[in-house]
Parts: C-alpha cells; structure tokens; sequence
C-alpha cells in the first residue's frame, strides 16, 4: 500500500513538474489533473484490494487514506515550494 501510493504520488509530481515547467500558464490544469488521475489510481486500488480481501473493513480503509492524506500534503507542499520560487524570478 506504501509503495503504490508513494509511486503514484512520485509519478504525479514529475508529471506536475515537467508541466510547471515547460508553461506555467497551464501548470495548474497540470496540478488538477494529476490530482484527479491520482484520486482515480487510488480508489481502483481500494476497490480491487477490497474485493480481493473479504473482510479488510474499516482499518483498511483508515489507514489507506490516511496515507493518501500524508503523500498528498507533501505533494502539494513540495509544488507550492517550486511554484513560490517561481515568482520571484
């Protein structure tokens, strides 16, 4: 569960990024895509994983999303800190 979500959220900021970075008039579609497509990647996990495994419940479910909460955080902080610098150029 670890590693997908870090190499989902890993994917999405290098995607991000190539994007900020060749036109950042487009960078926030950029941002909300990546976001989306990584929100849609997380609940077919879930929903697969769920299916595969009777009986997980709600553990499973706080400790997912808690996860997800933790990995998109940093996402977010780690983009704002590369878009900050920006405008100070």
């Amino acid at each position: 569960m670890f590693g997908f979500l870090a190499g989902i959220t890993f994917i999405a900021y290098l995607l991000v990024d190539i994007g900020v970075k060749r036109d950042p008039e487009v960078g926030i579609m950029a941002i909300m895509g990546s976001i989306a497509v990584k929100m849609i990647f997380c609940m077919a996990f879930v929903l697969i994983y769920s299916i595969k495994g009777k009986g997980i419940g709600v553990l499973f479910l706080l400790n997912f999303f808690s996860l997800y909460l933790l990995f998109s955080v940093f996402e977010i902080y780690c983009l704002l800190r590369n878009l900050r610098h920006q405008n100070l150029k």
